[in-house]
């Protein structure tokens, strides 16, 4: 029996957020081996999501997460939109948080391409 399309949205929706899980679970996986702590997953304000927050030392990152088939699509696809976007989420996470105001910001993204290493881009926000 075929599937209505309300039915296959619905799994289309479930699948693009699994993998986002998935993604940002390698995401991290690479950052904590690196050496970063991982303080926050999926950061969720009114101005929108972060991904990843992690820090190391007196550096807190804000990461987005991007899986795409090609790495060109990848880069493609951070936008200056969603830069502040991140940026403006990032304030306000920050501004719940006073005992980091000491440390260093950094905007970074990590790339994910099927059948490639995970590339971490310090300050590519």
């Amino acid at each position: 029996m075929d599937q209505t399309p309300n039915e296959e949205g619905r799994r289309n929706r479930r699948a693009h957020y699994w993998r986002g899980h998935v993604s940002e679970w390698i995401g991290a996986l690479l950052l904590f081996t690196t050496g970063y702590r991982i303080l926050a997953r999926r950061v969720k304000t009114p101005a929108g999501e972060i991904d990843l927050v992690v820090a190391r030392g007196k550096l807190i990152a804000f990461v987005e997460v991007k899986l795409r088939p090609t790495m060109e699509e990848a880069e493609a696809a951070i936008t200056p939109r969603q830069r502040l976007r991140i940026q403006r989420a990032a304030e306000l996470w920050m501004a719940r948080r006073p005992r980091f105001y000491d440390h260093e910001i950094r905007f970074d993204v990590v790339f994910l391409v099927p059948w490639r290493w995970p590339r971490h881009i310090k300050g590519g926000l």
